[in-house]
Parts: C-alpha cells; structure tokens; sequence
C-alpha cells in the first residue's frame, strides 16, 4: 500500500480563526499527523502568503501531496473519506444525515451569532454581543445540541455520542459562548465543558493566549 502524504493544515490566528480551529481541532483529536503552517491575518503580505496555498485566500486550507482543500466543512469531508478508520461521522445512517444537516447549517449560518459574538479565546465580556437577533442563532444552537444529546448521545458525551465533524464544526460556538457568558441550560452546560475539557481544545487556547497579535475589528 503507498504511504500517504504528511498533511499540512494552513490556519490563521488562534485566537480569532474560527474556520482554522475545526479542522485543526478534528485532526488533533482523532491523532493525525499534519504539520500545522500558521499565516497572521490581516497583516500586508497575509493574503499573498495564504494564496500560495489556498486558491480563495482564506485560511483554512489543507495540503495533501498534489490535493488542496479549501473550506471548513469540504476539509473535514475529505479527512473522513481520507481516514475511514477514525470514523469521524456518526457509523449510524440517520445520526449521520442529521450530524451532516447540522454541521452544514452551522457552516452557512448564524451570521448574527458570528458578527455580534467573535471569537476570542484572550478575553471575556460577559455584557457584550447582545444585539438584535444574537439570541435567536444562541437558541437554534441549543436546539441542535439538546436534539443531538437526546437523539444520539447515548453512548459518550459528544453530540453524537463519540467526538466526529459535528462537535468540530461547533467548536468555535462553544469558545464564544464562554467568552460572552452566555447562560446554557443543564444539558448544553454539560456539553460545553465536555468540550472544553478536551485536551485538543485547551492546546489551540493555549496557542490563542500566546499570540502577540492584536486585530482591533475582533476587540471590544
């Protein structure tokens, strides 16, 4: 059998890359080597360096031998079909329909969630990001979440059980959370600490707290 490529993941800031953060987190997790290739955001030659691997010019991108893969949810697709053996989806057919429904919906929505509540891993404001709309995209959130806990998580403490794409795909939702203080009820409290107790999670924290950059549009 051909040995595979060495992966290489391009990402932005720790700190501030939500899209960066889900295919690092399910790679770190599910223990596949990639070498990680970091690129600071927003500063003067950033999307000429991001271009020489991601054809969009955002970050992420994932470097596979003669395959690049651009978009967060297109490169979790391809690590599943890439690494069968991780079983990075749900193995049931109708978790798994539902984990993908889920996780597309997180990548094209709550754009309000998104604006109002940026990621920041360095930071807490407990009495920002409340505008109009904000906590409708936080209620859908715990919808999903209790649905996915009731529906599916018998068997871990995951969405679905065991880790896969889905709780990837809501991870940066569970930093913003946290840095918003941002009440949950019990179960998706439970869920949120599950995650953030993940080792995988606290080293990308890690990373974001110790980053000298500063992007203003992202701070209060």
């Amino acid at each position: 059998m051909p040995k595979k490529n060495m992966l290489t993941l391009v990402i932005g800031n720790k700190n501030y890359s939500s899209w960066s953060l889900r295919p690092w987190l399910l790679l770190r997790h599910a223990a596949i080597p990639f070498t990680e290739r970091r690129i600071a955001l927003y500063g003067e030659t950033s999307k000429e360096e991001i271009r020489r691997y991601s054809p969009s010019g955002k970050v992420p991108a994932l470097v596979d031998g003669d395959v690049t893969v651009w978009e967060s949810l297109a490169i979790c697709e391809y690590l599943a079909e890439r690494h069968p053996e991780k079983q990075l989806w749900p193995a049931d057919s109708k978790a798994r329909a539902f984990a993908r429904a889920m996780s597309s919906e997180m990548h094209a929505g709550f754009a309000r969630l998104r604006t109002h509540m940026s990621m920041n891993c360095r930071k807490r404001w407990p009495d920002k990001g409340r505008a109009p709309g904000v906590q409708d995209d936080i209620d859908r959130v715990a919808a999903i979440w209790n649905s996915c806990r009731a529906g599916f998580g018998t068997d871990g403490p995951f969405l679905f059980g065991q880790f896969s794409i889905a709780d990837a795909m809501f991870a940066p939702v569970v930093l913003r959370l946290e840095t918003y203080v941002v009440p949950l009820d019990a179960m998706c409290r439970a869920y949120s600490d599950t995650m953030l107790a993940l080792p995988a999670l606290q080293q990308w924290i890690e990373g974001g707290r110790a980053e000298t950059e500063v992007l203003t549009q992202f701070e209060y």
